[in-house]
């Protein structure tokens, strides 16, 4: 992956986008996005100036590979917070669960 594309994905995960959140965005297919990300096709300054103004940077910005660090740390952390995220979510549903099954067996005793 070269450092445009990879710098692109990185932006894009940053702000929780799929590739075709992406795509519809810049009104290009997925695949043509796809390609940009991992660096199958050139990308001509039309593109890259869009692309720029997407993710609201300047097209110096975005083909400087002086920040693509700092960008990969956040989006790590934005994937660790997300990943124990959906840890709290799989409690909340656990617990929801048990809930229920305590409010059931509440009615079942009253029943009888």
């Amino acid at each position: 992956m070269n450092t445009l594309g990879e710098k692109i994905r990185l932006l894009r995960r940053q702000k929780g986008w799929s590739q075709q959140d992406a795509a519809k965005r810049l009104d290009i297919s997925i695949p043509a996005f796809s390609k940009i990300e991992t660096g199958f096709t050139d990308v001509n300054i039309s593109r890259i100036n869009q692309i720029s103004k997407l993710f609201n940077l300047t097209a110096v910005q975005l083909l400087s590979s002086s920040d693509t660090e700092e960008i990969k740390e956040c989006v790590n952390e934005i994937d660790t917070i997300t990943q124990k995220l959906q840890q709290r979510d799989d409690e909340i549903i656990e617990l929801q669960k048990k809930v229920i099954d305590l409010y059931e067996q509440l009615y079942n005793d009253s029943d009888t």
